[in-house]
């Protein structure tokens, strides 16, 4: 991918690690690459969170395991500040799964090399240049293949959607889609007006949800019109109520 010459370098990354050698290695490969604006390293996850709020970077390289508040933790504490183009790192390919769920870009594992780095790189930039906001657009149809044909749903259409590893189950009434697009990647091109994250792994389709249901644990589920309940995470709870109450407010 060439970039547009005036976007030459106008990406704003930081990188989270605990271990500076490892913060060093990553500023020093992102400081070769003519696209690259800024690099900001924070030492700490808390730190991290602080310095995403004020900063909003584009793009992050974030460590899982670090002490007291680690990637997964930064990522929660966050909720919707959290930037969209993350790639988390980390010695262990245990956490690949999570990280996914959680929405991550891509999943550098520990040692890895320029080659695989640039990859990561590489796909950073493609979305973030696909997903810039003056280039977005909304899709009015999915098109997803089932055996030997290919159906088109009517996004309109669709109640719910459901992360499944590398997949997105789609809910349309009492049918499930399966395709082959993660989660996020999906939710970039979903209009942003009608659909909300409501959960790590979960989108829904806004005017399909009834109401919002009080658990005895404290948390909330989220009550659609084709009776599904799904759960609500706290980190998504306050933007969804916003949400709900603009939609009430408008109709």
């Amino acid at each position: 991918m060439t970039p547009p010459e005036d976007n030459a370098k106008s990406i704003h990354v930081l990188v989270v690690d605990d271990e500076a050698l490892a913060r060093r290695n990553l500023t020093i490969l992102l400081h070769n690459d003519p696209d690259i604006a800024s690099v900001t390293e924070c030492g700490s996850g808390l730190e991290a969170i602080k310095e995403i709020r004020q900063s909003k970077p584009d793009l992050v390289f974030l460590d899982v395991q670090m002490p007291e508040c680690d990637g997964f933790d930064v990522v929660e504490l966050l909720g919707a500040d959290m930037p969209e183009t993350v790639i988390f790192v980390t010695a262990y390919d245990a956490y690949a799964l999570r990280a996914f769920e959680a929405g991550a870009l891509d999943y550098l594992l520990k040692p890895f090399d320029d080659a695989r780095f640039h990859r990561a790189l590489a796909r950073a930039k493609e979305k973030l240049a696909r997903y810039a906001p003056t280039q977005r657009r909304s899709i009015s149809k999915i098109a997803v293949k089932s055996r030997s044909q290919t159906l088109f749903i009517n996004v309109a259409d669709i109640d719910w959607i459901e992360a499944a590893s590398y997949y997105a189950c789609i809910h349309v009434g009492a049918t499930t889609h399966i395709l082959r697009r993660t989660l996020q990647e999906l939710e970039q091109d979903l209009d942003a007006k009608a659909f909300a994250r409501i959960h790590r792994s979960i989108i829904v389709n806004l005017e399909r949800v009834r109401g919002l249901e009080l658990q005895d644990s404290g948390d909330y589920e989220v009550l659609l019109d084709c009776t599904a309940r799904l759960r609500l995470s706290r980190r998504y709870r306050k933007r969804i109520q916003e949400r709900l109450e603009e939609l009430s407010n408008n109709r």
